[in-house]
This record gives structure tokens, C-alpha cells and sequence, in this order.
């Protein structure tokens, strides 16, 4: 048969054959016109390089495999050559593979360092694990539903409450004024060294309070221009969590600190148990005038959430 069948049936290019010849893994028989011929043989020893390229050993690697064929055996593998070469791309692979390990885990130590600079919580105290990338969120997470535990909440009246904030001033959930104010209400962030509950991951709606507050903060901007006269993050955790939080992700607003769930319990939010604590479930609160226009709930994916409020602001301008 003439190269070009020979490269159709083993599914390579007719390049690929010259290259194999030109090592001499190939060598066909010559017709009176001068031509090349391959048999069956030469298509079976093509498809075997392409096999074996497929598993990562190179064309130039190949040769014991193919002298095991050529010899008559049945496999490419069947001869002791074979094992070995075998052995050899599998020792290769392992130091590659720890090659990039070790990349890895220096990337993973700057990262480290780049998240805790300027930060109040230092590496040295956190131990020596490394950081946990909580800015991504992993795939699968399972998807809120809509309980209707949100549903009371458009046009209530924000409680007579004072919260303290980031920026150690008392924040009257009352006296907003006649424009927009965003809260986004959310359970707990993560911070590198510090674990999140058991299961975290397992609970809807609980991973993504990072990559949310990452969406507000990148958004902030354009939230203001929407119409929104300003944006709180609203959790249980204490002022001083927070804080980290706010300087370590470079936030431009403010954070709000509630941890009696006073909030919680005056507008009835609903809530979920995790690690012993009990937490605010994921929602955002949309107020004007000192009542609750609008209500975001469940909240999912956590990470596109402050573009949904922006097209909501956008929408439903004042």
C-alpha cells in the first residue's frame, strides 16, 4: 500500500510515516517504480508508536516495543525491552511530577504571603499548612433552594439597631436616609489558617462568602453609580475577623458585626446551624428610606451576586 493509506488506516500524517522511517522504525519495501510499499506489518507497528505516543513515550522511545512485534509476539509489551521502557517513562513521569509539585508549592507559599500582606493576622501564627484558596469556588457545590424563609421580609421596617463596623463607628440600621443602602447578609468567611466547619462544603449556599465579598468590592464603583448610596457586609462574626477580612481583600466598604444575631432575630432571617454556631443563611437586603424594598434569596452562585444587584439597581433606577 502507498503512505498515504498506510498514514489513513494508522491515523497519522504522512510526515509522521517519513519521521518513523527516517529513524528507522519503518522500513518499506521498494516497488520497481521506485515507490514505497507497506504491508499489514507497517500499519501495525504505526498504530503502536501512535498508541504509545498516546501514553507519553516518545517516538524515539519506541523501538523496543516494535522489536517485540517484528519478533512475533502478540503484544508490543510482551517482551522484557518492553517492560522497561515502561519503567523508564514512568520514572521520568514521577520526577516531573514532582518537579511540578515543587512549583506548586511555591507558588502556594507566595500566595500565602501575598493574601497576609498588610494584614493583621500573621503567617508565623497560623501554623504551618498551607493556605486555602477560598476566592474560587469548587465545582458541584449543591444549589440553594427557596424555602420562602425570606418571603416576610419586602417592606419591613429595619430595626432601632446599632451595629459596630470595620471602621469602629455604630451603624444605625434605621437611619439609612431616602436612598439605597446594600447589606449583604452572609455566614462566615474563610481567611487562610483558619478552618472552615465540618462539611462546609456540603451545605447549600454556605461555600462563597470570599469570592462574594471579592464581587462587591470589584463592583463598588459601579454599584454607587447605579443609584446605591452605600454597601455593608453583614455577618456574626466579630469586628476584629472582620477587619482582617476588609484589609486583607482590600475592601472599600464597611462591614457590619452582629454577633447576638440580633439582626437575625428582630427581622426573622433565616438561619443555619454549622460547627456548633448558629449563622445567617446567604440573602441581600435592598433598603430605602429605612425599609426593605428588596430581597435577594437564596443567593447562588455567590461569586455573580454583585452583578445581580447591579442589574437590579440598573433596572429599577430611583
Amino acid at each position: 500500500m502507498q503512505i498515504s493509506e498506510l498514514a489513513r488506516r494508522a491515523g497519522v500524517t504522512t510526515k509522521a510515516v517519513r519521521y518513523y522511517e527516517s529513524l528507522g522504525l519503518l522500513t518499506p519495501e521498494r516497488l520497481a517504480n521506485g515507490y514505497r510499499d507497506y504491508d499489514e506489518h507497517a500499519v501495525r507497528l504505526t498504530q503502536e508508536i501512535r498508541a504509545l505516543g498516546g501514553l507519553g513515550i516518545p517516538v524515539e522511545r519506541t523501538r523496543p516495543f516494535l522489536e517485540c512485534l517484528t519478533a512475533g509476539h502478540r503484544h508490543a509489551d510482551d517482551c522484557p525491552a518492553s517492560l522497561a521502557g515502561y519503567r523508564d517513562a514512568i520514572s521520568e513521569l514521577t520526577q516531573r511530577i514532582e518537579g511540578l509539585t515543587a512549583r506548586r508549592a511555591v507558588l502556594a507559599a507566595h500566595l500565602h504571603q501575598a493574601a497576609h500582606r498588610g494584614s493583621r493576622v500573621s503567617p508565623a501564627t497560623e501554623g504551618d499548612g498551607l493556605m486555602t484558596d477560598y476566592t474560587n469556588l469548587p465545582a458541584g457545590l449543591p444549589v440553594p433552594e427557596d424555602d420562602g424563609a425570606a418571603a416576610h421580609l419586602p417592606g419591613m421596617k429595619m430595626p432601632h439597631l446599632e451595629l459596630r463596623s470595620t471602621s469602629d463607628t455604630a451603624v444605625r440600621l434605621d437611619a439609612f436616609g431616602a436612598g439605597r443602602t446594600v447589606i449583604y447578609v452572609y455566614p462566615l468567611t474563610g481567611r487562610p489558617g483558619t478552618d472552615l466547619p465540618d462539611g462546609w462544603d456540603s451545605i447549600p449556599g454556605a461555600r462563597g462568602c470570599t469570592p462574594e465579598a471579592c464581587g462587591f468590592r470589584d463592583h463598588h464603583q459601579d454599584l454607587l453609580a447605579a443609584g446605591a448610596d452605600a454597601v455593608f457586609g453583614l455577618s456574626s462574626q466579630d469586628t476584629d475577623y472582620q477587619r482582617e477580612v476588609v484589609e486583607r481583600l482590600h475592601l472599600p466598604f464597611q462591614m457590619l458585626s452582629d454577633p447576638t444575631l440580633s439582626v437575625a432575630r428582630q427581622l426573622d432571617l433565616p438561619t443555619f446551624e454549622a460547627g456548633g454556631l448558629t449563622l445567617c443563611k446567604r440573602l441581600t437586603l435592598i433598603i430605602r428610606d429605612g425599609v426593605i424594598e428588596h430581597v435577594f434569596y437564596p443567593v447562588f452562585p455567590p461569586n455573580e451576586h454583585a452583578d445581580q444587584v447591579l442589574a437590579w439597581l440598573r433596572d429599577n433606577p430611583l
